[in-house]
């Protein structure tokens, strides 16, 4: 007997299902759209194999809204984010460093790829995110962030 679905709510998502305030959904929709319009030739290489659930049946999307940040590649069931770094990336180090403190303060795991290693090493590329998804989630306080 098949199972029966629950229908779909089409409120404006985010990370894992939670809502992203309205007004700032509506300012990431397009340039989301534009980003996945104009990938870098890095990004659109590794999209080749992340795509279709080509990495061990994850679902993987790209250039989606998180919170506050677009990131480059997003898997709700492994709570991955995927970011590839070059000369096209558009923070700096500390912001990088504040970027990515916030994503895993919701629990996600962030890996980060140069363009280079992309482009000349795509084994080891996908080896390591191989790696990041068996590997257990990390331990977050359940205060984290809080006071």
């Amino acid at each position: 007997m098949a199972r029966e679905r629950k229908p779909v709510e089409r409120e404006k998502r985010g990370w894992a299902g939670k809502p992203i305030p309205p007004d700032l959904y509506e300012k990431l929709k397009p340039l989301a759209r534009q980003m996945r319009q104009e990938p870098t030739q890095a990004e659109n290489k590794l999209w080749q194999y992340l795509r279709k659930e080509r990495i061990g049946g994850y679902k993987f999307r790209r250039q989606h809204p998180v919170g506050r940040f677009i990131v480059d590649f997003y898997c709700s069931e492994a709570q991955l984010v995927i970011e590839v770094d070059g000369p096209t990336h558009q923070y700096t180090s500390d912001e990088d460093f504040v970027r990515q403190t916030y994503l895993e303060s919701l629990g996600l795991r962030v890996a980060r790829f140069t363009n280079t290693a992309i482009k000349k090493d795509m084994a080891h590329v996908l080896e390591r995110i191989e790696a990041v998804i068996q590997a257990p989630p990390p331990d977050i306080p359940e205060d984290f962030g809080v006071g």
